[in-house]
């Protein structure tokens, strides 16, 4: 009577990153699994632990055999802000992929546990299923914008309200080109571009080499697409492709990008290139609620979903604060814009890969 009781007992252990075979099991479940993301991914794991040494780990449930919930996750350690566990770091998603709530409820204690041990008085879980009582849950703070990408170009344009639908036609008769690749060429475009944006608002740019390495694990399900104006680059968005859906996630422009409506055209074009390479869906990602981006993106149409962030701190401690918007980084900001290039990316990737 005792036997199948024992045989559906449900284990929790530590996945073997090092082991092929286990990177390839992981890897195929979430793909299965619905609600699987690329930073789910073993290849978001290992890209982010090799460019910026933060451990890579993954908790895995188990019954008879099967995987019932995962937890991928990265030990974040910073001199300026402290080390937490983080799920998943660098992604605006990630937390426990279940399939079901006692699952879910143990890898939550389970991380728990390893948060007391390895001293990381905080746990963040960005989305997935949450974890329920003794954790913080925000679901007001950010929302992702989600919506079906349309049959062609011009039924695309369309679809974008009219305000908005006019600044893309004046973009588009800006002279811009269009590139799109995964060349060293097309790299350097980008991290110039997205180095000068993050400088102008205030914060540090992320190292180049956390392209590189993601760019080069997710192989043809990662690209660059790049605004050129007169042979230079304007503006450019490094996208992910999972599942179907194009995710634009690290984007930006410079200075000029505006008068010539270059983040206007580059999205737009996105729409195109991914709908060519099959996608039916456009995730515009994750803005904090009210902000600039926010807007942005409601002004193409999109509608904002709350996400579900939750945290875990130690008894008697405050969570970390990473948030650039908090009023305690006001002077800070305030002087990274006024840095000089040269030494704002000088500075700014050995301060951003302790951000996590």
């Amino acid at each position: 009577m005792n036997a199948p009781l024992l045989r559906s007992r449900m284990t929790v252990r530590l996945a073997d990153l090092g082991a092929a075979d286990e990177l390839a099991r992981l890897d195929a479940w979430v793909m299965a699994h619905e609600l699987g993301l690329p930073f789910h991914r073993p290849d978001w794991l290992l890209a982010i632990e090799e460019s910026t040494g933060q451990k890579a780990h993954c908790l895995i449930a188990e019954r008879a055999g099967d995987i019932a919930a995962i937890l991928p996750f990265h030990l974040v350690h910073s001199p300026l802000f402290g080390r937490a566990l983080v799920s998943s770091a660098f992604a605006v998603g990630g937390g426990i992929l279940s399939v079901s709530d006692a699952a879910t409820r143990r890898l939550a204690g389970q991380i728990c546990e390893l948060s007391e041990r390895w001293s990381c008085p905080t746990v963040e879980l960005r989305g997935g299923a949450m974890p329920g009582r003794g954790w913080i849950e925000k679901r007001d703070s950010h929302a992702n914008f989600l919506k079906p990408l349309q049959t062609d170009s011009e039924a695309e344009l369309l679809a974008i309200p009219r305000k908005q639908r006019a600044e893309v036609r004046k973009g588009l008769e800006n002279g811009l080109t269009i590139v799109t690749g995964r060349e060293e060429r097309d790299l350097e475009w980008h991290h110039g571009v997205y180095a000068q944006s993050v400088r102008n608002l205030g914060t540090p740019v992320y190292p180049k080499s956390l392209m590189a390495k993601v760019l080069q694990r997710f192989g043809d399900n990662a690209d660059i697409l790049t605004v050129l104006h007169e042979g230079q680059p304007v503006a450019s968005v490094f996208s992910l492709y999972h599942k179907g859906v194009v995710m634009p996630y690290w984007g930006g422009g410079i200075w000029d990008a505006r008068r010539l409506r270059a983040n206007d055209v580059m999205y737009f074009a996105l729409m195109d290139h991914a709908r060519g390479r099959g996608c039916d869906t456009f995730d515009f990602g994750r803005s904090k609620t009210d902000s600039g981006a926010y807007h942005f993106k409601k002004n193409w149409g999109f509608e904002p979903e709350p996400m579900a962030y939750a945290i875990h701190t130690a008894d008697g401690q405050e969570p970390r604060d990473i948030n650039p918007n908090s009023p305690k980084y006001r002077a800070q900001i305030a002087l990274w814009q006024k840095l000089p290039l040269p030494i704002a990316n000088f500075l700014g990737p050995w301060i951003a890969k302790g951000l996590g």
